[in-house]
Order: C-alpha cells, then structure tokens, then sequence
C-alpha cells in the first residue's frame, strides 16, 4: 500500500469508501466497527509508549512490549477485515484464524500463574501502564459489541468476535500482571450495601 495523498475531499459529504470501493456513510455500523478498533490500536499503542520506560529495567515489560506489538498487528488486519464489504476478497488480504485466540489464551494463562485469585472486582487502575489497559480493555469491549450487532445484520467473521472477545480478558489480566510485576498496588471495590447506608 503507497499513500501519497492524506486528504481527498471525497467524505466530506459524510461518505466513505470501503476496500473494493462501497460508498457508505460514515456512521454506518461497519464503518463504527472498524474505527472503534483502530480507537483500541491507538489506545494498545498509548500502553506501549507508557511502558516503554520500563522495559530498560523490567522483564516482564518486555514481554508486554513484545505481547502488544503482536496483537497491534493483529488489529490491523481485523480493522482490514471489517473495512473490506461483505463478499469482496483482494491480494494479501490478512486473516483473523482460531489460533490467534488460542495465542491469546496461552498469554493469558502465562500471566495468571503469578497472580492470586481474584476475590473481589478490582477498580480500573494499578499505576500508568495498568490502568491504560484498562482503559484498552473497555474500548475492546465495545469493538466487539459493535462487532455482534454488525454479525446480526451483514456476514462477519465469527473469528472477530472471537478474537475481540479473548483479547479484552488477556487485557484485564495484563493489567493485573503488571501491576504485579512492576509493584503497583491494586485497590478492590468496596462495597457499600444497603444495610451500611441504614
């Protein structure tokens, strides 16, 4: 791909074009789709530059560094995948495949052998590169909302969902993880029930 020009005029009508030339307008569900995702790549690349400083000192932040790369990567091909309309297929074009759940899954129960049970929800936090993936995590969530309401009205990859899905708990625990690892504390919610508030 060469882009020689940034700006083409050619949506400020509202319109946009989809791989294979589709006109469709701007806040369509597809078109939702794939912005929330490349929202999540940007924020997935904000926890990189955040964790960059520790990655000199810190093992494990080396490991997330290397993690986050590959699923930024990943990102795009499913951003590629939702921005190409139903039925259209080009050269190279990128894949989303059972396995890379299953990468996901691996990294997740990677992490998990040096954590503790969860015994209460935990608030969003945990220091900086936590609590961005976090923040990730939510944006994650709503891609794949977005995703399952585009799979009830156009064909869409049930490998998406799947991958949006697996991603959003690797970024909770990553969040944990490194919390763990990089000695930040975690807080727990507190619970205030109704018998407190008499």
């Amino acid at each position: 791909m060469r882009i020689t020009k940034v700006y083409t005029r050619t949506g400020d009508a509202g319109k946009t074009r989809l791989a294979g030339g589709q006109q469709v307008s701007k806040d369509s569900l597809r078109v939702d789709a794939y912005g929330t995702v490349d929202e999540l790549n940007a924020s997935v690349g904000l926890v990189r530059a955040m964790n960059e400083e520790a990655t000199r000192a810190i093992d494990s932040a080396k490991q997330l560094e290397q993690d986050l790369r590959w699923v930024q990567n990943k990102l795009f091909d499913v951003g590629s995948l939702l921005a190409t309309a139903p039925g259209q297929t080009f050269k190279n074009m990128p894949a989303i495949k059972a396995q890379d759940a299953t990468k996901l899954e691996r990294m997740i129960d990677r992490c998990q052998k040096e954590l503790a049970p969860l015994k209460e929800f935990i608030l969003p936090g945990g220091g900086r590169v936590a609590a961005t993936l976090h923040q990730a995590r939510t944006i994650c969530r709503r891609a794949e909302r977005i995703c399952v309401r585009l799979a009830r009205e156009e064909t869409l990859d049930a490998q998406i969902i799947k991958f949006l899905n697996r991603l959003s708990d690797a970024l909770f625990v990553w969040a944990r993880w490194v919390a763990k690892t990089q000695g930040e504390p975690e807080f727990l919610w507190e619970r205030e029930t109704g018998d407190e508030a008499k």
